[in-house]
């Protein structure tokens, strides 16, 4: 099973312990929680249920993971660190009320930056995750630890940027996953059948490959394509209903998504030309992302397809962005960021246009760049984009 070591854990602590010491440093607190897990599960694997947790970085000493009493066994589970103590404020994260655990061995953040810092006070405390945290907890740690609040949010964001070839690994699984659950999904769009038995075949499809957790599956058809993102509803897709579907599989914390416009029965002159437009604006742009590129040179290569095309008022927002620990993450390049492109990172194309006359979908797979250029470990996305062009009914080469 493909999965990151613990001495990857242990190689990204003494990373952000480098930048620790250039800044001055003495503690960093890299928060998460169900929903904002993606910093938190990078330094710790932890990805808390219901809960919130945290983990305390000194700069020297094992890090400590802050967590609540129901996800202990969990956290104990999934946790590259052993030591693990309970806080109060980090019980079940949509109740405001006070929960009485009446066993639980609390501690609190006092005691900990106490602890961790060997009895001497804090200077200045780096915090990961202030834009996720509830404010009354942000002035909690605030007042605990008695130092300078340094955000330190973008430290995390640099080190997530180029991935290993662990992370590589668990994405490409991750892939592997989405490929067989969206060409499930595409073999049951029939006319007759319901957006929500899509999204279900797809799900169940997903899970039963691997994937720990699906973050959406979205399923749009007919008239609905053109919400841009859409849960599935009890619609029933008719012959002729353009579909879009756009699926993202987690495997080991890392996340690939896949999206590719179809038609559920016969299709119309109309609508194989506006797939047309989509695919050949990926094949216009794809050129343009390597180890080196300008990331705004992929952006430019897109709009300038659909404004040549006379689409571009149907270009709503930007063709690429990161992916990796969240579905979207950095880049998320638009046409003036020149920053390269480098190797190793992971990348998902996302070429749309909603609103047209003709339809409305997107183009999305994930790809990983290289010294000369990139790949999509996606075999799907190859036979999809190859059939295509070949002018071949795709929905029969699944």
């Amino acid at each position: 099973m493909n999965r990151i070591p613990r001495e990857e854990f242990a190689e990204r602590v003494e990373n952000l312990r480098t930048w620790m010491r250039t800044e001055n440093i003495d503690t960093c607190f890299v928060y998460g929680d169900e929903y904002r897990r993606e910093n938190l599960r990078y330094m710790t694997n932890n990805w808390p249920i219901f809960e919130r947790s945290a983990v305390v970085i000194p700069l020297v000493g094992e890090p400590v993971i802050l967590g609540a009493p129901e996800g202990k066994e969990l956290c104990r589970e999934m946790s590259a660190w052993d030591d693990i103590r309970l806080v109060p404020e980090f019980t079940c994260v949509t109740v405001p009320d006070e929960i009485v655990y009446p066993f639980a061995d609390y501690t609190t953040f006092k005691a900990v930056f106490a602890d961790v810092n060997k009895g001497k006070g804090m200077k200045r405390l780096g915090v990961v995750g202030i834009d996720a945290m509830p404010h009354y907890l942000y002035e909690k740690i605030v007042k605990s630890s008695g130092a300078e609040i340094i955000d330190a949010n973008n430290v995390l964001n640099d080190m997530r940027l180029r991935k290993s070839d662990n992370e590589v690994k668990c994405l490409l699984k991750a892939v592997e996953i989405a490929d067989r659950a969206y060409t499930e999904l595409m073999k049951a769009a029939i006319p007759g059948v319901t957006e929500l038995e899509l999204s279900a075949i797809a799900i169940g499809e997903a899970m039963k490959l691997g994937a720990e957790y699906v973050p959406f599956c979205l399923v749009m058809s007919g008239n609905r394509v053109s919400t841009i993102v859409g849960r599935a509803t009890q619609k029933v897709i008719e012959d002729g209903d353009m579909v879009s579907a756009a699926l993202a599989v987690q495997y080991e914390g890392y996340i690939a998504s896949f999206a590719f416009p179809f038609v559920a029965g016969n299709m119309t002159g109309e609508q194989r030309q506006f797939i047309t437009w989509l695919v050949e604006a990926y094949e216009t742009a794809i050129a343009n992302i390597g180890a080196g590129i300008p990331q705004n040179t992929f952006v430019i290569a897109v709009k300038d397809y659909f404004h040549k095309h006379g689409l571009s008022e149907y270009d709503l927002y930007p063709p690429l962005h990161g992916c990796g620990m969240s579905e979207a993450e950095n880049p998320y390049p638009n046409e003036v960021i020149t920053t390269p492109f480098l190797k190793n990172m992971t990348v998902n194309t996302d070429i749309s246009l909603f609103g047209h006359f003709y339809g409305s979908n997107r183009i999305e797979t994930s790809f990983v760049v290289t010294e000369n250029g990139c790949y999509t470990p996606s075999i799907l996305f190859k036979t999809l984009i190859d059939a295509w062009k070949n002018g071949d009914n795709y929905q029969k080469v699944l």
